[in-house]
Order: structure tokens, then sequence, then C-alpha cells
């Protein structure tokens, strides 16, 4: 049935509150409920519909098939970074751009914890291994920047090295850059309520309980220091050759939208349907460390 997952409440300070919280009680609590999609600042009240979602969804889908075409017949490349809270729905947002692509074309990445051989290595090494070639489209569920974020707090990186990566990376993003490689960098960001409720949820499905992992349970008391290496990785990270999409995803839906809509408005393909993209909502994705201020 997936991980087993020993039992722990934890404390944690909510709103200024302190709050005892249960994964693996099966009750939700109030607080969270009544708080999690308003969490974070989030600037809606209810979810986009399901019916508006679908409908958005399926011109934009038909779009990535014609990037595809596009790909194919000029061999440009493209790769997208997916980074965000634990439970932002970066999973989801893959899913939701990938499916109806040529899977011959169009390659997802989740690399597991680097082998002996890897830790050896260039740290970057093995992801270099994977950048597209030709015509091909590479979606990055997480990527190097997880030395910007799950490796510090999580005590898996020297703090040398966590400060030589924050050096390398944008030398490294330079470099794709002059290769001609579009890169989009997408960070997912989930209010605290939104994010228990997640994690609750997926203790509780017997269809995704082997999503919820001891990774997450020990981050449940980590929030402050995982946003404390949030800000300055965009901070050290966003650059004019590599800049940094955040996306408010407490509604995955209206995350998924904006996230397709962004690399679409941002490639020149034939046969472009400019008015099947919609609009962007500056609401919910912005660029760089100052959109979450």
């Amino acid at each position: 049935m997936g991980e087993d997952i020993e039992s722990r409440a934890v404390e944690l300070d909510i709103r200024g509150k302190k709050r005892i919280f249960d994964v693996d009680d099966p009750v939700l609590p109030d607080w969270v409920e009544e708080h999690a999609l308003e969490s974070g600042g989030f600037p809606y009240k209810k979810k986009l519909s399901e019916e508006d979602y679908l409908e958005q969804l399926e011109k934009l889908q038909v779009e990535l098939v014609k990037v595809q075409f596009w790909l194919q017949a000029t061999g440009k490349r493209v790769m997208a970074l997916f980074e965000g809270r634990d439970a932002a729905g970066k999973g989801g947002a893959i899913s939701a751009s990938s499916a109806h692509m040529n899977p011959r074309l169009a390659r997802v990445v989740a690399l597991a914890k680097p082998t002996e051989r890897e830790q050896g290595q260039w740290y970057f090494q093995r992801y270099v291994a994977q950048f597209p070639t030709s015509g091909e489209f590479v979606l990055f569920d997480r990527s190097w920047y997880n030395r910007a974020g799950v490796e510090p707090v999580m005590g898996f990186c020297t703090p040398q090295q966590y400060e030589g990566f924050l050096k390398q990376a944008p030398q490294l993003e330079k470099i794709i850059a002059h290769e001609g490689i579009f890169l989009f960098k997408f960070y997912l960001d989930i209010g605290r309520e939104m994010q228990l409720k997640r994690f609750h949820d997926r203790r509780h499905d017997p269809l995704k309980v082997w999503k919820l992992s001891s990774m997450d349970i020990a981050a449940l008391t980590k929030w402050g220091d995982y946003s404390e290496k949030r800000d300055r990785m965009l901070k050290e990270t966003h650059t004019d050759f590599a800049p940094w999409s955040v996306i408010r995803a407490n509604d995955k839906r209206r995350a998924r939208l904006q996230l397709i809509r962004h690399m679409l408005n941002r490639m020149d393909y034939d046969g472009k349907d400019k008015t099947a993209l919609g609009e962007v909502d500056e609401e919910i994705i912005g660029s760089g460390p100052g959109f979450l201020k």
C-alpha cells in the first residue's frame, strides 16, 4: 500500500497559534480545511470549475502538439524544470503538459538519489546527461535545484556545496541559453494549510499514499527553513537568460493552465493560435523573487 509511515503528531505555529497536526488522524482539522485555499495569500475564494479547466486545457494541449511538430521541423530543444513546495502539484502539472505529446519526443526526468559513482561526479553531471537532443522536449520533475532547497534543509550537502551551487547554476544556465535551448524554470508555491491538507489527503487515499514519504513528514516542522532557501534561490538564480516563473498553486487547475500558457507564449512555433492561448493571470503567475512578497 506504499511506504509505511510512522505516526507522528507535531506542534506547528500556524497564523500565530500553536496547533497540533497528526497526518495519521483520519479527520482533517477544521483549521486546515477552512484556510487551505486562501493560505499563502492565494487571491481566489473558489477553485476554477472543472468544466472551465478542461475546456481551456484542451485548447492549450492542442497548441503543445503543434510545438512538437515545430521542434521536429526545426531541431529546436526545450527543457522545463518543475520545482516547488512538497505537494505543490509538480507531477500533475507535468502530466497535464505532456499528456498528449508524442512520448518519443517528450520525456519526463525524475532522478532518484545519486549513486555512489554519481556522488563522486561534478554535481550537475547527471542532469546534463538528460538534456534534450534535437527536436526533444524534456520535463524535469525536480532538477539540479535540489541543492538549493531539499539538500541544505535536510543536511544532504555541506554549506560549501550549497554556496558553490548558487554560483555555478547561473553559469550553467548561461551556457544552456547560448546553446539555444528553451529553458523554463517553474517554482510552484502553496500555502501552509494547503500543504497540510494535501499531505493528509495523500495519507488517507489508498491510491495516493505512495506519494507521501518520510521526507515529507520530516519537512512538516521545516516550513520556515524551506521558505528561506526558496527566497535565496530565487534571488541568486533569477537571471535575464534563465528567469524563474513563480506560480501560486493552491488551485492546481489555475496553476497548470498558467504554466502551460507561459511556455506557449514564449515560443514562436508554426500555426500558433493566439486566441486559443487565453489570458495570462498575473495573480497566479509572476516573475522572480518579487512575486511572492
